[in-house]
């Protein structure tokens, strides 16, 4: 079998192979044969530049957003902004994605997993709030967008993906907005629940 001329260039084609074959595949479903002969190198260079399979997956796959975008609008409309940017990822991010979640049963990448929803999703979230309750609103805030992630990504909910991208925006933005900035107790929504000590920001 041919092999790339240096070990830095070996070790860059095993790279590019594995972050397409995980992504297509998921963790279980790509081997490392299968990496290296997509890489065109030895089975054994593999192990020999990343160990094992479990440390090659956890070097490639990563999922990041540009949270500049959560800093410069008011926190009023800091919900429709998530969702937006949310859906806007592209297909690359949303391999990483199922990458992640078809991969969670190994301890390691479901660090990974949890690591990845704290600082891409919740983090950027609580940076813009205050209060004692800070923390949990971004969390649930955080779990209605990667609830969405899921239903397009892992359930394809053929509803939410033929929906017009402005009424997600629309309808998921104000489902994180009323966590994010709840109303005062006693004005909301009659059957609306409430999130225990929230305050206005």
């Amino acid at each position: 079998m041919a092999q790339p001329g240096t070990g830095t260039t070996t070790r860059e084609a095993i790279r590019t192979a594995a972050t397409r074959l995980f992504q297509e595949r998921g963790y279980a479903g790509a081997t490392v044969r299968q990496i290296a002969a997509a890489a065109g190198a030895d089975p054994a260079l593999v192990i020999r530049h990343f160990k094992n399979k479990e440390l090659l997956f956890l070097e490639t796959m990563h999922l990041t957003i540009d949270d500049e975008p959560l800093l410069d609008v008011p926190v009023e409309v800091l919900g429709e902004r998530l969702i937006d940017l949310v859906l806007g990822l592209d297909g690359g991010a949303q391999g990483v994605f199922l990458a992640l979640v078809r991969g969670s049963n190994e301890p390691e990448i479901l660090r990974r997993l949890k690591d990845t929803h704290e600082k891409v999703l919740i983090e950027p979230l609580r940076a813009r709030l205050s209060g004692p309750d800070a923390d949990i609103r971004a969390r649930l805030a955080a779990s209605v967008a990667a609830g969405l992630l899921h239903s397009l990504w892992v359930a394809r909910d053929e509803t939410l993906l033929g929906a017009d991208r402005s009424t997600l925006v629309t309808h998921y933005g104000a489902l994180i907005q009323h966590v994010l900035t709840p109303p005062l107790s006693g004005a909301r929504p009659a059957g609306t629940p409430s999130v225990a000590g929230s305050s206005f920001l």
